[in-house]
């Protein structure tokens, strides 16, 4: 409110737009708000010293209050220009890179990517402004793109996965015109960076609708390439166990989401990636009498997600843990001696335990040897050692030390 204001006693027309209006209209609580105006983000940037200005495809202004940011943009031209700081660059696939080119409210609506995002509310008179029938078709439920399909995608490719994600987030039926083009252009994924990948991958898969959005990025053929490594078997019968894994690894995702619970996405790349890796080890295991099974594993798990960062870059901070979880699988097995023990003080203990208990669900792991697991969580740190078996060690190693003059 303080931002909408401000411009608009500068001036400047001021409107929450697009899925803040939305998802207010569905009687959803928004995940964040964003602006248009038809002040320049030099402009904006004058008006509120909190704010900076981002983004090199299209300058924004962020105005920031403690933890929240509000977004701010200029209202999006229709034409090419090649005026001061507007201008249009285009690949030469048609993919719009470079996008600084100003207009009306009017335009600004036609460069929307689905007809109910174009939806504005007006703060001078507390007006909702519709565009493109928007409003008809957020009462439908119905995502329809605005303009030319085929052409909206090659624009930026990206838009097939917003349109997986915001049907499976508001559970609205994409126009048939909106998938069609789809399968044919799917390939242009392939060309979108990798860090913009994970931002959707983010959206998509840690937003409380994983589940769905899953089942989306299947049926529209966008999730191979994302995951070639995952995708390639799931429609193999015999995978029917690894497949129904990963969709009990969503489900559980999305209910974690709504317990208010934490979640972090190296936790799905390793279910995703796990069936992939697992069959690289048998492979160098079977090619080379070099490799202990440890090693084969290490080896397999670097090239796999090496691969995959290729796909969509998953920052370190994630990618090393996630190569933990799945290097600790094999020490599930071991329920004797004190590096059995050890594994239940590991800082990727839970979540190699979750992915373990998942394998137990697909039948690859003994559900006795998950019960183990669990069953020994609860216990008090003596019952530990005894099941551990290391009981009588403490007590051998202790009377060593006394006869050996060693300090207890």
């Amino acid at each position: 409110m303080k931002v909408l204001y401000r411009l608009k006693d500068a001036g400047h027309q001021a409107f929450l737009v697009g899925g803040g209006v939305r998802d207010l209209l569905l009687g959803r609580r928004p995940k964040d708000f964003d602006i248009a105006t038809d002040a320049r983000p030099e402009q904006v940037r004058a008006l509120f010293s909190n704010s900076r200005l981002i983004g090199r495809r299209f300058r924004l202004a962020h105005i920031r209050f403690g933890r929240e940011i509000i977004e701010v943009a200029t209202f999006r031209g229709t034409s090419p220009a090649e005026d001061g700081d507007q201008k249009q660059v285009l690949h030469a696939s048609g993919r719009i890179i470079a996008d600084n080119v100003y207009g009306t409210i009017e335009e600004d609506a036609l460069r929307r990517d689905f007809t109910v995002n174009a939806l504005y509310y007006n703060i001078a008179d507390y007006s909702i402004w519709v565009f493109a029938d928007g409003l008809a078709d957020l009462e439908s439920r119905q995502l329809r793109l605005i303009g030319d399909p085929g052409r909206r995608y090659t624009e930026d490719p990206v838009r097939m996965l917003r349109a997986a994600r915001f049907a499976a987030k508001l559970d609205f039926v994409l126009h048939p015109d909106a998938v069609a083009p789809i399968p044919a252009m799917a390939s242009l994924l392939d060309d979108v960076p990798s860090a913009r990948l994970f931002d959707e991958f983010l959206k998509m898969f840690q937003s409380g609708h994983a589940l769905s959005s899953y089942r989306h990025l299947r049926e529209f053929g966008l999730f191979r390439h994302l995951f070639p490594d995952t995708d390639c078997w799931l429609d193999d019968p015999a995978c029917a166990a690894d497949a129904a894994m990963i969709e009990s690894a969503l489900e559980n995702t999305d209910q974690r989401i709504a317990a208010g619970k934490p979640v972090t996405p190296m936790f799905l790349f390793g279910v995703f990636l796990w069936r992939a890796v697992r069959l690289r080890t048998e492979q160098l295991l079977a090619e080379s009498d070099d490799f202990s099974h440890m090693q084969a594993l290490i080896a397999a798990t670097a090239e796999i997600s090496t691969r995959q960062a290729q796909r969509i870059a998953l920052p370190r901070r994630f990618g090393f843990p996630m190569r933990d979880m799945l290097q600790l699988q094999p020490r599930f097995a071991t329920r004797k001696g004190r590096r059995a023990m050890n594994l239940l003080g590991h800082r990727r203990f839970r979540a190699a335990y979750d992915l373990m208990l998942l394998r137990a669900s697909s039948g690859e792991v003994d559900q006795e040897l998950a019960d183990f697991w669990t069953d020994i969580q609860e216990q008090p740190e003596t019952e530990q050692r005894n099941r551990f078996g290391l009981t009588g060690r403490r007590r051998r190693s202790a009377k060593h030390r006394r006869r050996s003059g060693s300090p207890d």
